[in-house]
């Protein structure tokens, strides 16, 4: 029997990919946010699909504030964008 592979949902166009598909942002106890390119880090984490359009709504609309509950700084604004784009 195959193993199956994990699906994630992208908590902007809700789309479902499998895991390796999306990258995932996580918020530690402590309010720090980062991104998580093992998928196994502590914390909440967000899946977000790799389709650019998605990744730029994650950062610059509500999403990123209603899902984490903090307001995003530029630090974490910056480093997210070009982990992103690493990905890319």
């Amino acid at each position: 029997m195959k193993k199956k592979s994990p699906e994630r949902t992208c908590i902007v166009c809700h789309g479902k990919y499998k895991k390796k598909q999306l990258v995932r942002i996580v918020k530690t106890r402590d309010g720090d946010v980062f991104y998580d390119p093992s998928g196994k880090a502590q914390g909440r984490g967000a899946y977000v699909c790799k389709n650019p359009n998605c990744l730029e709504k994650f950062l610059t609309t509500n999403k990123f504030v209603n899902y984490f509950g903090l307001e995003i700084t530029d630090n974490t604004f910056t480093s997210l964008r070009e982990a992103f784009n690493d990905e890319e």
